[in-house]
């Protein structure tokens, strides 16, 4: 297969992780601040509790987060060499570096499915979607998204974000399907090489996609 290319990017940034209870308590204290005025009523040991659960969800997703974008490296660099030995750079079918005898690994990458890729694409979508479902599982009675502080713009974003990658995921998972059983949907590198090398290409554009609207997603809460 091709490959579910989830990407994580490496913007040569030097990151340091923020202490998950200082952000929260920050976030807390700018909510306070910004909170619509429907927030204010809100019994104030269920919003402790609230608070308190979405802290320890809030590092398990950290954790989570950081498996995640070292498994899409993993896979990034695997999907981008079979990408190049199967289909080359704008390449003609005798001119794939697999017909020239040139692949990345040897002829063996060109034969039969890539299990390390396969691998690493599966990890990296259980890591997903887990982190994901840390995310949207995170309680938020005071609305710390909302108001115009830092850390609820940083959240705003970072909440966009992932409904961009998560497309790249599903695009990406759907694309994978089809390249990687490509005689059950009657194609072949022999006789359709054009059509799935555009397909490949697709595939790995929307995981580069992916992998920058992921990278910024954690960008944006990691502090410099």
């Amino acid at each position: 297969m091709i490959g579910l290319v989830f990407r994580s990017a490496l913007f040569g940034l030097r990151l340091t992780l923020a202490p998950v209870p200082d952000t929260l308590a920050a976030q807390a204290e700018a909510a306070v601040v910004d909170a619509p005025a429907t927030d204010v009523g809100a019994p104030a040991t269920d919003v402790g509790a609230a608070m308190a659960r979405r802290a320890r969800l809030a590092r398990v997703h950290r954790g989570l987060g950081i498996s995640t974008f070292a498994a899409m490296t993993v896979t990034e660099v695997l999907g981008t060499i079979q990408y190049v030995n199967l289909y080359g750079v704008f390449a003609s079918q005798g001119g794939t570096p697999c017909v020239r005898g040139t692949a990345i690994g040897g002829s063996d990458a060109c034969l039969g499915q890539p299990v390390l890729h396969g691998v690493t694409a599966g990890l990296t979508t259980g890591l997903y979607i887990t982190t994901f479902a840390y995310s949207v599982a995170m309680p938020d009675p005071l609305a710390l998204d909302q108001g115009d502080s830092e850390s609820a713009r940083r959240l705003r974003i970072h909440k966009r974000l992932r409904w961009i990658h998560l497309s790249g995921m599903v695009a990406q998972t759907l694309l994978g399907v089809v390249i990687a059983n490509d005689d059950a949907f009657g194609l072949d590198r022999a006789n359709h090489f054009r059509g799935l090398q555009a397909l490949a290409t697709v595939h790995m554009a929307a995981g580069f996609m992916t992998y920058g609207a992921l990278a910024r997603s954690a960008r944006v809460m990691l502090r410099d």
